[in-house]
C-alpha cells in the first residue's frame, strides 16, 4: 500500500516536472518572439502590433485550453469543433469565394479553421470512454471535410481528411516521440519547397504546375519577400512594412500588405532570427505535446492538426487571422491539459493497462 502511494506520488511529481519544463520553454519562446518584433520595429520604424496580437492570441488560447481541458476534456473540444464549423460557414470574411470577391488568403484561413475543428472533434472522440459518443464525434470530425467541399476549398478537404486519417491511425501508435517528428518534417519540407519556388531553384517541370496552382501573383509576393530577406537578413525590413516596399503587392486582388507565407513574411520583416523564432514556437508546441499527460492518440491527433495548420500557413495567410491563432492555441492547450478524471486508453494500450492508462494519462515512453 505504501509502495503504491509512493509510486503514484512519484508519477505525479514527474508529470509536474515535465509540464513545468514545457511551460517554461513556451514562456521563453513566446516572450522572445514578442521582444524581437519590438526590436526590429524600433530599428526600422515598423508596426509590431500584428505580431504582438498573434502572440497574445496564441498564449490566451493556450491558457484557456489548459483550463478547459482539465474541467471538460470531452465537452470543451467538442464545443470548439462546433464553433469552428459554424464560424467557417457563417462568417463572410472566412468564405473562400472567387478571387475577385474575397481577398487573397481568406481561403487559407477557412481551411485552417476547419482543420482545427476536425482535430478538436477527433481529440474529443479519443477522450470519451463512450463508444456511441466516440462514433458521433468522428462523424462531427468528418463534417470538416464535408464543409470544405461545400465551400469549394480543396485545401480544406485534403487537410481535414489527412487529420482524420492520422487520428484513426494514432490509436494503434504506442510511441508518440517518433510520430510527432512526422508533422515537423512535413512542415520543414513544405517550407523548403516554398523557399525554392520563390528563389526559382526548382526545375521547370516541377515549378510550372506548382506555379499555376499557386497563381503568379502569390509567387511574385514570395519573390519580393525573399529579396527583402536577402537584403536585410539580420533585422529584416521591419514588422508590417512588406506592403510598403513590395512592388508586387498591388495585384488583381485587394492587397493586404502581406506575402502570404508565414516563414517568408518573418524572413522579410524580421530577418533570420524571426524565422528561427517561428520555428521555435512550432517546436515548442510539439515538445509540449510530447510531454503532455494525455493519451497518445489525443496528442498525435493534435500534432497532426497543428502541423496541417502550419503547412497552410506556409502557403498562405492563415496566421494573420486572430481566429486561427486563438484556435491553434486552444487546441494545443486542450491536448496538453491534465483532466481530473482518468481517460480511456488507446486500443493498443488497453490490453497492457487493463482498459485505462496509468496515472499521468499515458503509457511510459
Amino acid at each position: 500500500m505504501g509502495s503504491t502511494g509512493r509510486s503514484s506520488a512519484a508519477g505525479t511529481d514527474g508529470d509536474g516536472e515535465r509540464r513545468n519544463v514545457s511551460d517554461a520553454a513556451g514562456i521563453a519562446v513566446l516572450g522572445a518572439f514578442a521582444v524581437w518584433s519590438l526590436v526590429t520595429a524600433t530599428v526600422h520604424d515598423g508596426r509590431p502590433e500584428g505580431v504582438l496580437l498573434a502572440v497574445l492570441a496564441l498564449a490566451a488560447g493556450y491558457a484557456a485550453g489548459r483550463i478547459l481541458g482539465v474541467l471538460l476534456p470531452v465537452a470543451a473540444p467538442c464545443a470548439g469543433a462546433l464553433a469552428g464549423l459554424t464560424l467557417a460557414v457563417a462568417r463572410p470574411r472566412l468564405d473562400p469565394g472567387p478571387e475577385i470577391a474575397a481577398p487573397l488568403g481568406h481561403a487559407g484561413a477557412t481551411a485552417a479553421v476547419l482543420v482545427l475543428s476536425t482535430g478538436a472533434a477527433c481529440c474529443a472522440a479519443w477522450a470519451t470512454p463512450v463508444p456511441a459518443l466516440r462514433s458521433a464525434l468522428r462523424l462531427l470530425a468528418a463534417g470538416g471535410t464535408a464543409t470544405g467541399a461545400l465551400l469549394g476549398s480543396g485545401t480544406a478537404v485534403v487537410a481535414c481528411a489527412a487529420v482524420l486519417l492520422c487520428s484513426l491511425a494514432a490509436g494503434r501508435t504506442s510511441r508518440r516521440g517518433p510520430a510527432l517528428i512526422a508533422p515537423a518534417m512535413i512542415v520543414a519540407l513544405v517550407t523548403g519547397l516554398v523557399w525554392a519556388l520563390a528563389a526559382g531553384a526548382l526545375p521547370g517541370g516541377l515549378a510550372r504546375p506548382l506555379a499555376d496552382r499557386l497563381t503568379p501573383h502569390r509567387l511574385d509576393l514570395w519573390r519580393d519577400a525573399l529579396d527583402m530577406a536577402r537584403r536585410e537578413a539580420g533585422l529584416g525590413v521591419g514588422p508590417g512594412r512588406f506592403g510598403e516596399l513590395s512592388g508586387a503587392a498591388p495585384g488583381p486582388v485587394p492587397a493586404d500588405g502581406r506575402p502570404h507565407s508565414a516563414p517568408l513574411q518573418l524572413a522579410a520583416e524580421q530577418g533570420v532570427v524571426g524565422v528561427l523564432l517561428l520555428a521555435a514556437v512550432f517546436c515548442w508546441v510539439l515538445f509540449a505535446l510530447w510531454r503532455a499527460p494525455r493519451p497518445t492518440p489525443v496528442v498525435l491527433t493534435a500534432g497532426a492538426a497543428l502541423g496541417a495548420v502550419a503547412v497552410v500557413a506556409a502557403l498562405g495567410n492563415a496566421l494573420s487571422f486572430t481566429t486561427v491563432s486563438v484556435g491553434a492555441g486552444l487546441l494545443a492547450g486542450l491536448s496538453t491539459a491534465r483532466p481530473l478524471a482518468e481517460e480511456p486508453a488507446a486500443p493498443g494500450a488497453r490490453a497492457q493497462y487493463g482498459g485505462k492508462l496509468p496515472r499521468g494519462g499515458r503509457p511510459a515512453r
